[in-house]
């Protein structure tokens, strides 16, 4: 069975890495399904679940905020500020940073706040929609 190196990285550390048989992620336009020999490219990833199938079958989630993507034939590298494990995620801190942020957008003044908060809330629904796929595959 062919393999491929996955490295998930945040600002702060390296969140996971290991080798896996598939790699999916929420890529700028669309869901990017990763095999080992995967043509190399570059992109940019929206907030969302990068589901990690390792070589014994058993599934990694993390969530990243966002982020860059490198794939080489043999290596995934996800560059993200915020990542963070599936199984650390939690729903209460989420839904009350969610409703922070739905709190910024209604009190925000200017168009830079208005975007800044409308970038959070969108990280913040991410992360729960990660949080229940998490829950789903357990």
């Amino acid at each position: 069975m062919k393999t491929i190196q996955v490295d998930v990285v945040s600002a702060e550390e390296l969140i996971y890495s290991g080798q896996a048989t598939f790699v999916a992620l929420p890529g700028e336009v669309g869901e990017l399904g990763i095999y080992p020999r995967h043509t190399p490219l570059i992109s940019r990833i929206r907030a969302g679940s990068v589901r990690i199938q390792k070589p014994d079958g058993e599934e990694e989630f993390v969530f990243v905020a966002g982020g860059i993507l490198e794939v080489q034939p043999d290596s995934v590298t996800v560059l993200s500020d915020t990542a963070v494990r599936g199984k650390d995620l939690d729903e209460e801190r989420a839904n009350a940073a969610k409703k922070a942020a739905e709190e910024n957008l209604k009190n925000a003044k200017s168009s830079v706040d208005i975007a800044a908060a409308q970038s959070e809330l969108a990280i913040f629904a991410a992360q729960l929609s990660a949080l229940r796929k998490f829950r789903q595959h357990k």
